[in-house]
């Protein structure tokens, strides 16, 4: 495979509720870290929206909010039309290419970028640079939030990091469906990167490294948030100051709200 096709799209809907370990707590972290109260205005950019569940998500959770989401599939934004389209004129989609630059327009000022298990696809300079770009655009009280696959830096953490994912695949796929059907489909596609790299499409850069970008590119914070399976949460902040008293959303309000837009019942199985 030497680009990301529809053909993918397809596949990563079918999988993604085993395939994405702890799905929904990785999507309301990245809501949860947000340095906003739910009765803030703001604007968010979605770097790589897939079916749209977090822009759903952000956007409930926070009424006077709006969004620009990108994709690069156009199955993934008939997808993210249709889950965003009760929010009217709140919910913009757009079509982006990862590494062109015609799209980073849609930067400028934005107030939080979020990107969900889509900047991998970069190499480290192109992910270097990108993030000098959101960083140089981003608002005064702006966030840059990234929930996305690490490259190990020894070989004992990529055998951990194979080992962990294969078994929370499979822990996931016996809890949502009650049998590894998923996690099966989930193996024979080789999806585990850290059993089957594929150079050409997968990328994956150390945390370290990334973090030391993210603060050359002029974040006053940056920290990685939560780690596991290979797949960590990571980012910065544009200032150091904190919101003090202002109640910022609860993880719990969050991860609700991100159960009712992967349609999950509250113990995390599928309605």
């Amino acid at each position: 495979m030497s680009h990301w096709t529809e053909d993918d799209s397809r596949l990563y809907r079918q999988i993604a509720a085993v395939a994405v370990p702890h799905r929904a707590e990785q999507l309301a972290a990245l809501l949860a870290l947000l340095p906003f109260a739910p009765t803030d205005s703001f604007h968010a950019i979605e770097i790589g929206a897939g079916e749209g569940y977090l822009s759903q998500a952000l956007l409930a959770c926070f009424p006077r909010a709006t969004v620009t989401a990108l994709d690069g599939s156009a199955e993934m934004r008939a997808h993210i039309e249709r889950r965003l389209a009760g929010f009217g004129g709140r919910g913009r989609v757009e079509p982006f290419e990862l590494t062109a630059a015609n799209w980073r327009h849609h930067l400028k000022n934005a107030d939080a970028v979020l990107s969900s298990l889509c900047l991998h696809h970069l190499s480290g300079p192109e992910k270097q640079a990108l993030f000098a770009v959101i960083a140089a655009n981003l608002s005064p009280v702006g966030v840059l939030l990234i929930a996305d696959l690490v490259e190990p830096q020894r070989p004992e953490a990529r055998s951990f990091f194979a080992a962990t994912w294969d078994a929370q695949a499979k822990a996931q796929s016996l809890a949502q469906t009650g049998d590894i059907g998923l996690y099966d489909q989930f193996e024979q596609n080789e999806w585990n990167l850290y059993r089957h790299p594929d150079p050409a499409v997968d990328k994956p850069s150390p945390l370290f490294e990334q973090l030391v970008w993210l603060k050359e590119a002029g974040l006053a914070v940056v920290d990685c948030f939560w780690l596991h399976a290979g797949h960590a949460i990571y980012g910065g902040y544009k200032s150091a100051a904190s919101t003090g008293g202002v109640a910022l959303l609860a993880f719990e309000a969050a991860l609700a709200a991100v159960q009712r837009s992967l349609g999950l019942n509250p113990a995390g199985s599928a309605d």
